[in-house]
């Protein structure tokens, strides 16, 4: 892409000159190059990320080059187009411009962690988050607009994601919910976009000054419901893919003023890799930058541990990221939650009624499929509880309140319908289970017979076979079929389906 054909807006040019001086004519002639591709290895698909490392290359025949900032992130060639292979429908990575894969690293996720993605359609840092999780604690995955919260629950489903809620509601009602719940919160803000005006010319078009200031507002109210959704001692990550001050460090220091019980960090990621806020801008000095942006009277000493990452500085588009932290122990909030934990699961067990009959009746069907066609207890591993929408089952993460009075997209692993005392598995079971897990599998290795499989075409097997059946590509798992006289007929959702 180049600068020809990327017409910046006049008035962005002008703010990106003051801010940026001498250094600004390195930023514009960045439009003249190339965007970076880049996609993430899924650590729930393999074994280990070598193994991943040898088979894409061996079998696809790409040459990966490392993200710097992101262990599991690669560089690709445009050419390769890994979004056109079977591996993008099993869920083997995530198709991600590499700056964006930078917030998440400065959460810094653990197994075990309870944590909040606010503002997360499609699911490129929720799917980055839940990897780094191992399938252990639970991650609440938030989108605000109906159709993206769908998208999001597609690519959560596709990656094979079992510990995973994805909600669609506001963050105002999220912070009546879970107040001081969450070990760590992701906001990757809605933003005026002006980092990916190379990556998506179209964001030139839909830039203003006025929708800078409207985002600048919705931010800083998104930040403040987070700040009640975190518990003490807890972590917010704050990330735009904006260049505006407004958006960026105007709105973390309106924040820390409000918020004094929060204090900005540094990263190792971000020390490595990234450019500091205020001076890191490059101006003549901080007075011009904090004029610029209205940053007066407020912590501008403390916005210096905030990150910058410009497009004329690293391979990637232009991000913003702060982590803060909210004072307090970290032990007395996990106690007072796991007393309400324990009075839930009390008012559970005493909730006896017909639900409590259906439930039991669905679990009783599921537990019959799986004896017949698995090799693991699912339920044993997971440790969550039963939750029934209509006929459809799904297994919540233990750690999830009461799911009444929000709007669920997606409560956990959907494991099927049961229909009339027949359990039917879902998609989302199929793709979130390995190829040894399952007693019976037909592996496609040849990728014109995985695409007939997707395009909702039968494939073969070995006579003997009877049954649901998971259907593999290079031994990741794509979807069911059923399997009789040597004929796997073909499961695979409609909606789903691919023409090629």
């Amino acid at each position: 892409m180049t600068n020809e054909k990327i017409k910046l807006p006049e008035a962005f040019c002008q703010r990106m000159q003051g801010l940026l001086g001498l250094k600004a004519e390195e930023f514009f002639s960045s439009y003249e190059s190339g965007r970076e591709y880049g996609l993430r290895y899924n650590p729930l698909k393999f074994t280990s990320q070598r193994e991943f490392e040898q088979k894409l290359r061996k079998e696809l025949g790409y040459r990966l080059s490392p993200v710097p900032w992101c262990a599991q992130g690669y560089y690709y060639r445009e050419e390769e187009q890994p979004g056109k292979h079977p591996w993008h429908e099993a869920g083997a990575y995530y198709i991600q411009e590499p700056s964006a894969m930078s917030a998440v690293e400065l959460l810094e996720v653990l197994p075990g962690d309870t944590v909040c993605d606010l503002c997360a359609a499609p699911g490129g840092k929720t799917t980055q988050i839940a990897g780094k999780m191992q399938g252990q604690g639970m991650l609440v995955s938030n989108e605000f607009y109906a159709g993206r919260a769908k998208i999001l629950a597609q690519n959560v489903e596709r990656l094979g994601i079992a510990n995973t809620v994805v909600l669609n509601e506001s963050t105002e009602h999220l912070a009546q919910v879970f107040p001081e719940f969450f070990d760590k919160i992701l906001v990757d803000a809605p933003c005026s976009g002006e980092g990916m005006f190379r990556k998506e010319p179209q964001a030139v078009d839909e830039w203003s000054l006025d929708n800078v200031a409207l985002c600048a507002r919705r931010q800083q109210e998104i930040l403040g419901h987070a700040a009640e959704m975190l518990k003490p001692g807890g972590v917010i990550v704050y990330s735009t893919c904006t260049f505006a001050p407004e958006e960026n460090e105007q709105n973390i220091g309106y924040f820390l003023q409000e918020h004094p019980e929060f204090s900005l960090e540094t990263a190792a990621a971000g020390e490595q890799y990234f450019s500091h806020g205020l001076p890191g801008l490059e101006c003549s000095s901080e007075d011009a930058i904090c004029n610029h942006a209205n940053l007066q009277n407020i912590r501008t000493k403390e916005l210096t541990k905030t990150y910058r990452l410009w497009p004329h500085k690293l391979r990637g588009e232009g991000h913003f990221l702060a982590r803060l932290r909210k004072d307090g122990m970290e032990e007395e909030a996990q106690a007072s939650m796991g007393k309400i934990a324990g009075k839930c699961r009390e008012k559970r067990r005493s909730a006896k009624d017909k639900e409590a009959v259906r439930i039991e009746a669905a679990a009783a069907a599921y537990y019959k499929f799986q004896e017949e066609t698995l090799r693991i207890d699912l339920p044993e591993r997971l440790c969550g509880r039963y939750v029934l929408f209509a006929e459809e089952l799904y297994m919540l993460p233990e750690a999830m309140k009461d799911l009444s009075g929000l709007k669920v997209v997606r409560a956990g692993l959907h494991l099927g319908a049961c229909k009339k005392n027949r359990f039917e598995p879902s998609h989302a079971l199929a793709l979130y289970l390995h190829q040894k897990e399952a007693k019976r599998c037909v592996d496609l290795a040849d990728y014109s017979e995985a695409w007939k499989y997707l395009h909702g075409e039968t494939v073969s097997c070995d006579t003997a076979q009877k049954g649901w059946t998971l259907v593999c590509v290079d031994g990741l798992s794509l979807g069911w079929g059923k399997a009789h006289n040597g004929v796997v007929k073909n499961h695979y959702p409609k909606g789903l389906r691919i023409c090629y």
